[in-house]
């Protein structure tokens, strides 16, 4: 996702929250079968560093899990936590991800 305008319009739509991170999500309705995703991460995370570091990881569970168990046409935005995201198990945050899928989407 690239425009605030998409981001924006997954806020108010489903959202569920997990210890890592919130996952908002929404479906676009449009015929277009592509999965589209957002991170952000606020300065709660911390410095340009944590939240470059949480950010990353979060694409990277997105990257292994969304092909498999996200829903297409729908967008989903991850946004980190603090203190939790860059420091989570990697295992637990693939956990994280795949639980809250199975609660926005039908």
């Amino acid at each position: 996702m690239k425009t605030r305008k998409q981001y924006l319009a997954c806020n108010n739509k489903r959202r569920q929250g997990t210890p890592a991170f919130l996952l908002q999500a929404r479906n676009r309705n449009d015929g277009d079968p592509a999965i589209n995703v957002g991170f952000t991460c606020s300065k709660k995370v911390g410095n340009a560093v944590a939240r470059n570091r949480a950010k990353r990881r979060l694409r990277e569970v997105a990257r292994l899990i969304l092909p498999d168990h996200g829903q297409p046409g729908w967008d989903y935005v991850l946004i980190g936590r603090k203190d939790v995201t860059a420091t989570r198990a990697f295992d637990k945050l693939l956990a994280d991800l795949k639980y809250a899928l199975s609660k926005v989407t039908p």
